[in-house]
């Protein structure tokens, strides 16, 4: 039996601002049993858009089993209030939230927000991964049993649950501990896009810093490559950096404006995935090409026994054959104190996927 696809889509609509049409889309999408949809987000003036992480915090409750991977910069943001923020999502998403990882690169979005100038790219991804840095020992800072919620005693939460992170980077200092309790998930899924000639070997430093934040710290990749061989040595090289565990997913224009393009894309995903493990589909016009993607090329895909009937599992994570990870800070107390230092590999604050 052939291996099954994982498939997403882009929601990105510039200049719409009517909250019924996202959640159209992204019904669509969850009648297709797309493992997830993304929004884009940006700080720039034009063109204008919703914010991307509230604009699904709006959907959450009206789907039910598609994932909500939102684009969050890191620039002019703080990673405490990102934590918290995709956390929320995912308790309000009952499990299926995820974040883009997104940075701001231009001098609009430094003149808007004021507080620093523009920077080059290798340190906006070095400020990114510290940034996911954080955000992931958060998510990890409450126990999965930290709440008691003990009415006779009136304790709400076991106090040797929650920890302080303590991290210091060049860019952040966070204590800790989260406001909010460890999410459905244990973590959201992060995703990175990232392209091909970022893993070049005359890569610029901008890409050569995405693709090290990606390889630490995806969950999943979008990968931008141009045609079917270059996508294979892209994916290849990322998973000798990154190991097997990040779902890597090629970024395809699916644009379907009549029956030859629909032929055309439907034949390139049953045509093998070439060495990824799905595709991220982009429409031109969302409306009607996520409606051709759930009533035409989904059902050729199943024929074909490349793609699931519906969704078998709950979370994003399920989805996506990704384990609920174990929080660090639970796995910390587990280890004994002889072996607590004895590689990198089990100290407290090592990064799992």
């Amino acid at each position: 039996m052939p291996r099954q696809l994982h498939l997403s889509a882009a929601l990105d609509s510039p200049g719409r601002f009517d909250a019924g049409r996202f959640t159209a889309l992204a019904r669509l999408a969850e009648r297709a049993a797309l493992d997830f949809v993304t929004l884009d987000d940006s700080y720039t003036p034009e063109p204008r858009r919703l914010d991307a992480l509230a604009t699904f915090a709006r959907i959450a409750p009206l789907t039910r089993g598609l994932g909500l991977v939102p684009t969050v910069t890191t620039t002019h943001t703080e990673p405490f209030h990102t934590s918290t923020s995709v956390n929320t999502l995912d308790w309000v998403s009952e499990g299926r939230a995820g974040w883009l990882v997104g940075v701001s690169d231009t001098e609009a979005e430094a003149r808007a927000f004021g507080r620093k100038d523009v920077a080059p790219a290798d340190v906006l991804w070095a400020e990114a991964a510290e940034a996911a840095e954080v955000a992931v020992r958060l998510w990890d800072s409450w126990e999965d049993d930290a709440e008691i919620r003990d009415a006779a005693t009136g304790r709400f939460i076991d106090r040797d649950k929650l920890h302080h992170i303590d991290f210091e980077g060049a860019h952040f200092s966070v204590r800790g501990p989260s406001i909010t309790p460890r999410p459905p998930q244990g973590r959201p899924v992060v995703a990175v896009a990232v392209a091909a000639a970022d893993l070049a070997p005359d890569a610029p430093a901008g890409g050569r810093a995405r693709v090290e934040t990606a390889a630490r710290y995806a969950d999943v990749v979008l990968l931008d490559a141009p045609d079917r061989a270059t996508r294979l040595a892209a994916a290849t090289e990322l998973r000798l950096r990154a190991g097997e565990g990040p779902r890597i997913l090629a970024r395809l224009n699916a644009a379907l404006p009549d029956d030859d393009a629909v032929a055309a894309l439907t034949g390139e995903l049953t045509a093998g995935a070439g060495g990824v493990d799905g595709f991220h589909l982009v429409p031109a016009d969302p409306d009607r090409d996520l409606a051709a993607v759930a009533d035409r090329v989904v059902p050729a895909l199943r024929g074909h026994g490349l793609f699931r009937t519906g969704y078998t599992g709950r979370t994003l994570r399920d989805h996506l054959g990704l384990d609920r990870p174990a929080g660090r800070y639970a796995l910390a107390a587990t280890v004994p104190a002889a072996s607590a230092t004895a590689t990198p590999a089990t100290t407290a604050f090592e990064v799992t996927r």
